[in-house]
C-alpha cells in the first residue's frame, strides 16, 4: 500500500514559484530521464501541494505533448520506478487536478468559484457555496474459507487476472454492511468475522479503498454473471493470475500466503 513519508508536508499556498513539478495529462506523468520529476517554474494556475524535503511541490495539467526534457509515461507503469514519495504525490495531483477542473462553476448557481488560500476548496463567489475534493469510499475483501481464499475476475479487468471483492459503499451503509452485501450481491455467500485490513487511496477513480478480511458463512459460490464473470476458492500455493503488487488488493492476497505459510505451534 502507498503511504507519503513524514517527510512531505501538504500545504494550500506558497510565495514559491519554482519546484518539483507533476505535469498530468490524463492518468500519465511527465518524467525526465530516470524517471525523475522534474524541476521548473511552475506555470500561473499550478495547484500547490506542499513540500517534499523542503522543495515546493507542484500539480499541473498537461496539453498536448510532454513538456520538454521528458516523457509521459502511465501513472500506473511508474510503481516502482518513481520513488513511493512520488508517486504518492503523483496520484495526489491526479485527484486534485480532477476536482480543480470539474468545479470551475458553482454546482448551485453557476457562477464562476475561485481556490482558497487557506483550505482545499474552491468557493463561489456569488452565494458561497464551496466545493471540497471529494472521495467515493469502497470496500475490498479477501474472504476465506477452509484455508483457501475467494479470489473472481471482473468483467472490467482488461487483463483476465482474479482480485479480491470489491465495490463501493452506498448511503446509509457502514462499511461492515456493505462488504456483507457486496459479497453476497456478487459472489452468492454470506460471510462474518469482517476485520479491518488497511487502506489505500486510489487516484484512478477517485476512490479510497478500505480493506478487509472476512470469514465465508453459508451459501454457494455463486458469479453475479454481470461484474463478476468467475470465481472459486484458491489455495495458498495454487493461485491463479493475480492484481499488481502496486494495489491493496495484491497486499491482501500477499498478507493471505504469508498467513497460511506461517509455522503452527
Amino acid at each position: 500500500m502507498l503511504r507519503l513519508r513524514v517527510a512531505f508536508v501538504p500545504g494550500f499556498s506558497t510565495s514559491a514559484t519554482r519546484g518539483r513539478l507533476y505535469v498530468i495529462r490524463e492518468q500519465s506523468l511527465c518524467v525526465a530521464p530516470g524517471a525523475r520529476v522534474p524541476v521548473d517554474a511552475a506555470p500561473d494556475d499550478a495547484i500547490y501541494l506542499g513540500e517534499l524535503d523542503g522543495e515546493p511541490c507542484f500539480a499541473c495539467a498537461g496539453d498536448g505533448d510532454a513538456m520538454p526534457g521528458t516523457d509521459l509515461v502511465a501513472l500506473r507503469q511508474l510503481f516502482g520506478a518513481l520513488p513511493d514519495e512520488d508517486f504518492g504525490i503523483a496520484a495526489r495531483a491526479l485527484g486534485l487536478l480532477a476536482w480543480d477542473r470539474d468545479h470551475r462553476f458553482c454546482g448551485r448557481c453557476a457562477a464562476p468559484t475561485a481556490r482558497s488560500t487557506t483550505e482545499r476548496v474552491r468557493t463561489c463567489g456569488a452565494c458561497g457555496h464551496g466545493a471540497y475534493p471529494r472521495l467515493s469510499p469502497a470496500v475490498i475483501v479477501l474472504v476465506e474459507r477452509d484455508g483457501r481464499a475467494l479470489l473472481a475476475r471482473n468483467a472490467r479487468f482488461p487483463l483476465p487476472f482474479f482480485s479480491t471483492l470489491a465495490g463501493f459503499v452506498e448511503v446509509g451503509e457502514t462499511l461492515e454492511d456493505a462488504v456483507a452485501r457486496e459479497i453476497h450481491e456478487e459472489a452468492g455467500i454470506t460471510v462474518g468475522d469482517i476485520r479491518y485490513f488497511g487502506s489505500q487511496p486510489w487516484p484512478f477513480t477517485g476512490s479510497l479503498m478500505i480493506g478487509f478480511t472476512a470469514r465465508w458463512t453459508g451459501g454457494d459460490l455463486t458469479p453475479d454473471g454481470t461484474e463478476i464473470v468467475d470465481a472459486d476458492w484458491f489455495a495458498p500455493d495454487a493461485l491463479p493470475r493475480l492484481p499488481p503488487p502496486l494495489s491493496i488488493a495484491r497486499a491482501l492476497i500477499d498478507d493471505f500466503v504469508a498467513r497460511s505459510t506461517m509455522p503452527h505451534e
